[in-house]
């Protein structure tokens, strides 16, 4: 609560002397009587005991006049938020060799699953380095032989970490292989078309005279768009070629966040009739590729051995594209002196009604 004229309150120091004033006076109705022996010696009534709760109740309501005349007001905050963002896509590789098994702070995960609990941080945030992507387009392509599209690009991520944890390995084998290149064309035509129908709806706000509308839709530009690749595999399956997927993505402005996932000690556990076992899975990533589409992009390639390796190169994806957002605030106040205002009225209503008939004296 704010008061618009603070400087009222300094009538409070009249109270004090309002109230010396009427205690100082002696001068009050009276009756003679030849003597007040007999009087000394009878009871104080309540009602004599409890008047000067008259005095009490009339500065109390003169106080709360005074907090009234100085304006209470409760600020209320509008805000308008212009967000220089970035469309982002997660292109997360669900092959079966991703079922190879992975070192999580203690836990045997396998890749995949490892690659959703550091996602998860960096779309939604962990506290601690990633504050996540709040202000940023999100979309999710997955793949394996065949790129699917999982999830849009959105702003509201809730759907979208749900899609990213109910993702699993490929089960069909007809299914299985690492289709990069097409991986990376989808990611990059769902990026392009984004921005597209963006400028396209502002165009057609300013075609119909709403020109108002057009400015708030305005209100969201693509910063930078991002392709964020995570895979452990080669590519061997798909039309596309990486590297003429990577081209077109460069042409369009697109970066392509590399990160490849292996490691030479990584092994997979197999249950068998006769038990558990663990069996060596030899490592099986061209970095080369991976680097070589990074580099054309402008971006940078990471070779994460193990889950924390792989939240580093994360962090600093996250550092290299940030978000600017930008917040004009406009303050409304709602007056509040009414309630004071009723109070006091209230009070000085009872103690004239007390003073009338509880509190009555005569003559």
């Amino acid at each position: 609560m704010q008061l618009y004229s603070p400087w009222v309150l300094l009538l409070f120091l009249v109270l004090p002397v309002m109230a010396f004033m009427c205690l100082r006076k002696k001068s009050t109705a009276a009756i003679k009587f030849p003597s007040l022996m007999d009087m000394k010696n009878c009871l104080i009534s309540w009602r004599i005991r409890f008047r000067p709760l008259l005095l009490i109740g009339r500065l109390i309501c003169i106080g709360l006049l005074i907090v009234a005349l100085a304006r209470p007001r409760k600020p209320t905050v509008l805000s308008e938020i212009s967000t220089e963002g970035v469309a982002i896509e997660v292109v997360a590789d669900r092959s079966g060799s991703m079922q190879t098994e992975m070192d999580y702070y203690g836990q045997k995960l396998n890749r995949l699953e490892v690659v959703k609990k550091v996602l998860s941080d960096f779309i939604g945030g962990n506290k601690k380095e990633l504050a996540g992507r709040n202000n940023d387009l999100v979309g999710l392509v997955t793949f394996a032989r065949y790129a699917d599209t999982i999830c849009p690009l959105v702003l509201s991520h809730n759907v979208l970490l749900e899609f990213l944890n109910n993702t699993e390995l490929v089960r069909l084998r007809s299914e299985d292989g690492t289709a990069i290149g097409d991986a990376i064309a989808l990611a990059a035509a769902r990026l392009k078309k984004c921005e597209d129908e963006l400028q396209q709806r502002k165009a057609q706000l300013i075609q119909t005279g709403e020109k108002n509308l057009a400015e708030q839709n305005d209100s969201f530009k693509i910063k930078s768009k991002v392709i964020i690749l995570l895979t452990d595999g080669v590519n061997n399956a798909g039309q596309r070629d990486p590297l003429q997927a990577a081209e077109l993505a460069r042409d369009w402005g697109i970066k392509i966040y590399t990160i490849g996932i292996g490691s030479a000690q990584a092994y997979t556990t197999i249950q068998t009739p006769l038990g558990t076992y663990k069996m060596p899975t030899g490592q099986n990533l061209d970095e080369r590729l991976l680097k070589a589409i990074a580099e054309k992009t402008g971006a940078f390639y990471g070779r994460a051995d193990s889950a924390k390796t792989l939240e580093k190169i994360v962090e600093r994806i996250d550092e290299l594209e940030k978000t600017e957002v930008k917040s004009i605030q406009y303050t409304q106040y709602a007056e509040l002196f009414s309630p004071w205002t009723l109070a006091a009225l209230l009070i000085l209503a009872s103690e004239m009604l007390a003073r009338c008939t509880i509190f009555r004296k005569i003559p």
